[in-house]
């Protein structure tokens, strides 16, 4: 008989989020550029695509998924691909900056050893 306890549970609850979303039923190509979209036409498309967003009840969850999953592509949760770079960038920097060990202090410690 199979083992269904070692099975992964129902992850509707995971989803279920973007049910509620303002952009469902909206053409997806707002949140998304075409190949080679640059300057004005990408600020007024994204910007296009973030006024959906902010009148979105699920706008956080929308972020919190892209930033979750690294999503590459697209604006989500009111953020475009580059902003959420520098996001991440940041929390890089930061987790980086935690996990440096600490540097010995000048003075104090080192005077003591003379």
């Amino acid at each position: 008989m199979a083992d269904f306890s070692r099975l992964p549970g129902p992850n509707a609850d995971l989803w279920d989020w973007q049910l509620l979303a303002a952009c469902r039923g909206v053409d997806s190509s707002l949140f998304f550029h075409p190949e080679g979209e640059r300057g004005a036409a990408r600020s007024a498309r994204e910007n296009s695509a973030k006024e959906v967003c902010m009148r979105c009840p699920v706008r956080a969850e929308c972020a919190a998924h892209a930033l979750a999953v690294r999503e590459p592509y697209g604006v989500w949760g009111g953020l475009t691909e580059d902003e959420r770079e520098e996001l991440m960038g940041r929390a890089r920097n930061r987790l980086v900056a935690a996990s440096a060990p600490a540097s010995a202090s000048v003075g104090g410690d080192a005077a003591a050893h003379h």
